[in-house]
């Protein structure tokens, strides 16, 4: 009878999918900007970023209002490696009077009842920080500010509404002269989570069902549109209670939900609230006996004053009469004291009906929190979760079955979720604490993070100075009587044209400058259908031969070529050939360059001081197998240079941030005092990663950058080079994260075998990371794939570590470049100059903000100068053909 009577109350896992599927809609409608204030699942930010770590120390005061009870806390957290805390707590009871009252007297009882327990404990003299748990829908714009948006559990204080709790706090406690630093507002049901957080490092999900029933969980930042920013996460308080009052439960609330909520204090709020919690469970039970009763069901069809009187059945009532193991003695006892006669078939009915209420709230409940599990895996992208859900609350503390049954359902609809429910022992109030103690800790990481970070943060006036002092080691490069101990080399490359068009021919050209080496066949042509086509193979260079000998290395080279001439079909044809080398070269003619030095990780013997193309000659005399007309040995910078400059004759400067950094401009003969002659002009090839080589830079080099200089293979040269260029950024950001994790900052503290290995971290990880379209679970896996076991705090800290690197290294850049094009500027002697830059360079190309930033800084630098940025097709291959068929249009030009 009773089954047939409560139909409507038994709800199948069809149905609980389908209510999670509705929850799950009403959540991303909650977070959403747009839909946010139509959602009945308001979705609020606690401004509570993270989870306690075990690192947590020191002593917290904590308030905690929201139930029949107010209590003050007094928690100690101590670094011991042992996780442990010690709570001592003070009850108070909340008069009627004051939870229906006015707000100055509900904060004037908090402060009072908090110096009362100061007092018991010694406090007064102490000034301690204060979490305060306040269980009720507030907004909250930061972690210590929260305005109160409606009360819940029978609270109708008057004036507080729309106010700021916070605020009304600090002035009681000051009224009260009272020595406390309020510092963070909490929800009941994130103090849980942060309880049990303490306890179990995969807590993320909290979860209240007494009187009231909510639930938080921690939300990736990226999808919260109610708050700024997209990194990391933030615990959001679901205030799912509301969930239904826009009628989404209609089709599941019966007759007697619909008369609960009539004679409630706030008809059509809160309904799903008022099916699920136990501040309603004993009432509804009342209701449904009462009609049974005036149906003749039950009782004989007598009605006892106690069921005709609102809130005569309490919860308590119900978990009494639930108590299977103990028979029908409690379900006979309380229905006497009802002053109902009940049968035995009357008791059976009455636990019946207590079981369907409570089965109902249970399932409804787990519906709920089985659509957030799911959302957490989800975000996580893991087909199978572990994870906790911290819990608190009368209902599922104190009723026998509630528990069990919860914990069933939820497995039963995300089986491949496995879930850990940790009963909060202490509840609120030292969750309340914890999040005082978590933000503690993170203000004082911040601080140490930001001092980390500070000599990488580089103010107008200092890249003002960069640029003024390159200008300066510009100057020096190009005067004969300073030259020699100039740290910016100005070597003449001899190339005293760029393209006209009327190139052509075929052309060799080769390309060495880093740990691949190209050979090309580039075919030119002129007049209207002018267009190059090229045909190149790519050889690698083993690490015995970069850091061999030099024969080697030059043997190694011509059997490349060899290779590629067998390849092509073209062995016997005597072709002119360009060679890109892309290492410091002092050239006494357009095909002479002796090795000033090796850069990049190269090492081989018997070649600085020597004439690269005389090597290269030697080695194909050597093979004695072809002869090939080497026309002019090219810096890959200029290389670039004249790529660019067959697509614009606009284009007199070249750029490579890649591996490796440095630039060419074409300079005024007459300012090139190494080189006879003053007329026209030609390109100079700065060598800029040199810069600084003399300490004119040294107040900005940091400790980070001393290290990676000192492990290097030329510790002392190419300074600017080293914190500008791809090669080292990697290994810039591998010390920083070694030093933050010994202070503790990162990974748990424990730097990992990998970590410690030199050129680990490469510079393509900082693009990936730095990638705005990158979620931080996949900085995550990447940090992963480099043995580092990262929390979500970590992969931030990560990600700002690589930015602040990254961009000290584009505006660095900027500044010099801002110093050449002034520099143009000048020896054209006009007001505004419109320039072109042909860019080449892994650094460029694909670092996500690296071309942006430089591009802002050579504009603020150079403000007079209006510079246009063109990428580089194949700089160094097709620019060596270029150069070498321009020396040849030249040449013919000279003989003629």
């Amino acid at each position: 009878q009773v089954d047939r009577y409560l139909y409507h109350m038994r709800l199948s896992d069809d149905v609980l999918l389908d209510v999670m599927a509705r929850f799950q809609a009403e959540m991303v409608k909650g977070l959403g900007r747009d839909t946010n204030p139509t959602a009945t699942v308001k979705m609020l930010p606690s401004f509570v970023r993270s989870l306690p770590d075990g690192s947590e120390k020191g002593d917290f005061l904590a308030v905690d209002l929201g139930g029949s009870q107010f209590r003050a806390h007094q928690v100690k957290v101590f670094d011991d490696g042992k996780q442990s805390s010690q709570l001592e707590s003070k009850f108070y009871p909340t008069p009627k009077e004051v939870i229906q009252g006015n707000g100055a007297e509900l904060f004037d009882y908090v402060a009072d009842c908090l110096l009362d327990f100061m007092e018991t404990k010694n406090l007064k003299c102490k000034k301690l920080p204060l979490g305060f748990t306040f269980s009720f829908p507030c907004k909250q714009t930061k972690l210590e500010e929260g305005v109160l948006l409606a009360w819940t559990k029978h609270f109708k204080v008057r004036g507080v509404q729309d106010t700021d709790v916070v605020s009304s706090l600090h002035k009681a406690l000051q009224k009260h002269k009272a020595n406390v630093d309020v510092l963070a507002l909490v929800n009941d049901t994130v103090g849980t989570m942060m309880t049990c957080g303490y306890d179990d490092q995969r807590c993320e999900v909290g979860l209240i069902i007494g009187t009231g029933t909510n639930a938080c969980y921690m939300e990736e930042m990226r999808h919260i549109d109610l708050v700024e920013g997209d990194e990391g996460r933030m615990c959001i308080n679901t205030e799912w209670g509301a969930f239904g009052d826009d009628g989404a439960l209609d089709d599941l609330r019966t007759e007697f939900d619909r008369e609960l909520d009539l004679g409630s204090l706030n008809p059509g709020k809160q309904l799903f609230e008022k099916m699920i919690s136990s501040l309603y469970l004993g009432e509804l039970v009342r209701l449904i006996l009462l009609k049974m009763t005036k149906e003749g069901l039950l009782f004989n069809g007598k009605v006892s004053t106690a069921l005709l009187t609102k809130g005569k059945i309490e919860m308590k009532h119900v978990s009494a009469m639930e108590k299977y193991k103990e028979g029908l003695s409690n379900t006979k006892e309380i229905l006497t004291e009802l002053n109902l006669r009940p049968s035995e078939e009357d008791c059976i009915a009455v636990q019946h009906v207590c079981t369907i209420v409570s089965f109902r709230s249970a399932n409804l409940c787990a519906a709920a929190l089985a659509a957030i599990l799911t959302r957490l895996r989800e975000n996580k992208k893991l087909l199978r979760m572990r994870t906790t859900v911290g819990i608190d609350g009368g209902l599922y503390k104190t009723h026998p079955q509630y528990a069990k049954r919860l914990h069933k359902v939820v497995r039963r609809l995300v089986p491949n979720c496995d879930v850990r429910f940790l009963l909060s022992v202490s509840g609120s109030g030292k969750g309340a604490a914890m999040v005082t103690a978590v933000a503690y800790r993170l203000a004082a990481q911040r601080k140490r993070i930001d001092a980390a970070l500070a000599p990488f943060l580089l103010s107008l006036e200092t890249l003002r100075e960069v640029k003024s002092k390159m200008r300066t080691e510009l100057e020096y490069g190009l005067k004969r009587e300073t030259q020699a101990s100039a740290t910016v080399k100005m070597l003449p490359t001899y190339v005293c044209g760029t393209p006209d068009g009327t190139e052509k021919g075929k052309f060799l050209a080769l390309d060495l400058g880093g740990t691949n080496f190209r050979v090309l066949l580039v075919k030119i042509r002129s007049g209207r259908r002018r267009s190059v086509q090229m045909y190149n193979k790519i050889f690698a260079i083993p690490l015995e031969i970069m850091q061999g000998t030099g024969e080697e290395l030059f043997d190694h080279i011509v059997q490349c070529i060899a290779d590629f001439l067998e390849y092509m079909g073209i062995k016997g044809a005597r072709l002119p050939l360009g060679f890109t080398f892309s290492f410091p070269c002092r050239q006494a003619s357009i095909d002479k360059g002796t090795l000033v030095g090796w850069t990049k990780g190269f090492k081989a013997t018997d070649c600085e001081g020597e004439d690269v193309v005389d090597m290269l000659r030697e080695a194909i005399r050597r093979r004695n197998e072809f002869d090939l007309d080497i026309v002019a040995v090219v810096n890959d910078t200029v290389g670039t240079m004249m790529t660019c400059g067959y697509e614009d004759p606009n284009c007199e400067i070249g750029l490579i941030a890649g591996t490796g950094s440095n630039v060419c401009y074409m300079e005024d003969m007459k300012n090139i005092e190494i080189v006879e002659g003053n007329e026209g002009k030609m390109c100079i090839n700065t060598e800029w990663g040199g810069f600084g080589d003399n300490g004119c830079i040294d107040n900005i080099r940091t400790k980070y950058d001393k290290e990676v200089d000192e492990g290097s293979l030329n510790p002392g040269k190419q300074r600017y080079e080293k914190m500008t260029s791809g090669m080292y950024l990697g290994e810039i950001v591998r010390q920083i994260l070694i030093d933050l994790t010994k202070q503790g900052l990162l990974f748990r503290g424990q730097i990992s075998e990998s970590l410690r290995k030199r050129g680990i971290f490469e510079t393509k990880f900082l693009s990936q990371i730095e990638s705005d379209r990158l979620a931080l679970l996949q900085v995550r896996r990447i940090l992963q794939q480099l043995g580092l076991d990262s929390t979500c705090e970590d992969s931030i800290i990560v990600k700002e570590v690589c930015g602040a690197v990254s961009k000290r290294a584009a505006q660095l850049c900027g500044a010099g470049l801002a110093a050449i094009v002034e520099k143009k500027r000048e020896n054209r002697g006009v007001e505004h100059l419109q320039i072109t830059v042909g860019v080449d360079g892994t650094l460029y190309k694909l670092h996500p903000h690296f071309s942006r930033v430089l591009r802002e800084t050579v504009k603020e630098l150079a403000p007079q100068c209006d510079v246009t940025f063109m990428l580089s097709e194949d700089g160094s291959g097709k620019g060596a053909a270029l150069i070498t068929a321009v020396a040849k249009r030249l040449h013919n030009v000279g003989q003629k």
